[in-house]
């Protein structure tokens, strides 16, 4: 019987693959499933199975699966489809022993944008015919610790948060927390809400300058004005319009995490903001 890893060509499922190795789980026992598989046939040199998913794609779920103990899907990145395509992986998966999904943080009571499909697919797991755990993850620190030149070149952190903090860990130790779940016992039935050290924008900017040695403010700005800020500099205007919805969400609270979920999966304290903009000045 298999652990299948969904959204392994990706960033988050990639980093689960590579926590159950570290974890000393057998090579042979770990499928990465993706779209791509060329991303990950080095994942295969090291005797992990690899096989072709698509989410729209139901007999490639089923063809995936067919052997999988227990499966984490994480959540599609195609906005305004991912209900449906995740159904359809919750689908594929009901003879499982344990199906794990990565939600977002406060799910059932965020006001993002981007909360709406994933508490549509928290409601289809609720009525699933097999044990599900839920890991609602927060924000990751890469969101801000790949954007460090920007914030040096222009001498500013931009945002829509205003004095609003947020708990925010890497995708490394999401993935550690995951790959746990899916090593261990008693988790079925859980909702995990994970999230590392609470931080507000303001608090970034000036960790940037420590960290780099330049000069970094916060400047607050409307949503409407952040989300032009952003479709300016090349992104797509609906999905800037989701990240500017998404700091004002950050203003309202809701990407705080108060537990201590991630610390107590991890078995170690998530690595914190000053750590992670260190590791990206290098």
């Amino acid at each position: 019987m298999s652990l299948v890893v969904t959204g392994a060509t990706g960033h988050l499922g990639r980093l689960v693959v590579e926590a159950l190795l570290d974890a000393n789980v057998p090579a042979e026992r770990i499928v990465a499933a993706g779209r791509d598989t060329a991303k990950i046939a080095d994942l295969a040199e090291r005797g992990v199975a690899v096989r072709a998913i698509d989410y729209e794609d139901p007999a490639s779920l089923r063809a995936a699966f067919h052997d999988a103990e227990r499966v984490l899907l994480v959540s599609s990145s195609e906005l305004g489809r991912r209900t449906e395509q995740h159904r359809n992986v919750i689908e594929a998966a009901q003879h499982v022993d344990l199906l794990v999904y990565t939600s977002i943080a406060n799910a059932d009571r965020s006001g993002l944008r981007l909360a709406e499909e994933h508490l549509e697919t928290e409601k289809l797991l609720h009525d699933a015919r097999v044990p599900v755990t839920v890991l609602r993850n927060g924000w990751y620190l890469e969101n801000y610790t790949d954007q460090l030149s920007t914030y040096v070149e222009h001498g500013a952190v931009f945002g829509s948060a205003g004095d609003g903090r947020v708990n925010a860990a890497t995708r490394a130790d999401y993935a550690a927390a995951a790959a746990a779940v899916l090593t261990r016992d008693g988790h079925a039935g859980k909702v995990y809400e994970l999230g590392g050290e609470a931080f507000t924008m303001s608090e970034l900017a000036a960790e940037v300058s420590r960290a780099t040695g330049k000069d970094v403010e916060y400047r607050d700005l409307s949503a409407d004005e952040y989300a032009k800020l952003l479709a300016g500099a090349g992104l797509p205007e609906e999905f800037a319009a989701v990240l500017a919805d998404s700091d004002v969400g950050i203003a309202r609270g809701d990407l705080e995490v108060a537990s201590d979920d991630l610390r107590t999966l991890l078995g170690r304290a998530p690595t914190t903001l000053a750590e992670a903009v260190a590791a990206a000045v290098g």
